[in-house]
């Protein structure tokens, strides 16, 4: 890993930086698989309960995808399958983690870096934030699981507004869409974003994995009728857990629970 993404891992709340503060934090072709393989490290590490990702130097989360990098990575539809490979395998390993995620967005969030932000389970934003995917400024389209993300989230309407608007949206209309979850004060945004992060880091992390992953399912299969019974019995699991007798002793007992993840 080179500075451009920085890691800093300190239990329970890891803090994940994209690292390019002159180039708004734009994201290289080489990141996007740096960011994978990094997403990838922390959901496997057990003593990491949630995790931030920001962009340095206060004026952009990310700028999105690094226009640099487009003569090499995404001048023809050849070209553009490898780069849109590396996007999907990032947002996949971001989206399917079963550590809670948050981005802490201050600044510009836009094209990938919007999409990016859209894949985390929550995003905290200042009041001068602006997001956006302005696409249609390029000539080129967002890909299927992109597509999901936004849509999931905002909704088709407000997903086509934004993909048809090329516009970027302010904190209080991206709060409004519901594109963000919280808007705050740029000098309170960090001490927001970590508070809610160590309230997170503190809950049972079974329970947190598997309401993503039921939510992922619901998601998926919105009727509910073709779920296999793995599926269906996976709320049940937490039954059977050490966390769960633990939290119901701890409440019993008027104390705060100790959850250690099995």
């Amino acid at each position: 890993m080179n500075d451009h993404i920085l890691l800093d891992s300190a239990p329970p709340v890891a803090t994940v930086t994209f690292n390019r503060p002159s180039q708004r934090n734009a994201i290289s072709f080489v990141m996007w698989h740096e960011f994978a393989d990094i997403m990838q490290k922390l959901d496997a590490d057990r003593s990491v309960r949630a995790v931030v990702i920001t962009g340095a130097g206060g004026e952009a989360f990310s700028a999105g995808a690094d226009i640099q990098d487009f003569d090499d990575y995404r001048s023809d539809s050849t070209k553009g399958r490898g780069y849109n490979g590396a996007v999907n395998g990032a947002l996949k390993a971001l989206s399917e983690m079963a550590t809670p995620t948050i981005s802490m967005i201050q600044g510009f969030a836009v094209g990938g870096g919007c999409e990016l932000a859209v894949a985390t389970d929550l995003r905290i934003a200042s009041d001068d934030s602006r997001m956006g995917i302005p696409v249609g400024k390029l000539g080129i389209s967002i890909g299927h699981r992109e597509m999901r993300g936004l849509v999931n989230l905002v909704g088709k309407g407000n997903a086509m507004y934004i993909l048809l608007s090329a516009r970027l949206l302010d904190a209080e209309e991206s709060l409004r869409i519901g594109l963000v979850n919280q808007v705050v004060k740029p000098d309170y945004l960090h001490d927001y974003t970590y508070k809610l992060a160590n309230d997170i880091a503190s809950l049972a992390p079974l329970s947190h994995a598997v309401n993503k992953l039921t939510m992922q399912q619901v998601q998926n299969k919105p009727s509910l009728e073709n779920l296999t019974k793995e599926e269906d019995d996976l709320p049940l699991t937490q039954f059977d857990t050490k966390d769960y007798l633990e939290g119901y002793k701890a409440f019993l007992e008027k104390r705060r629970p100790n959850f250690i993840g099995e």
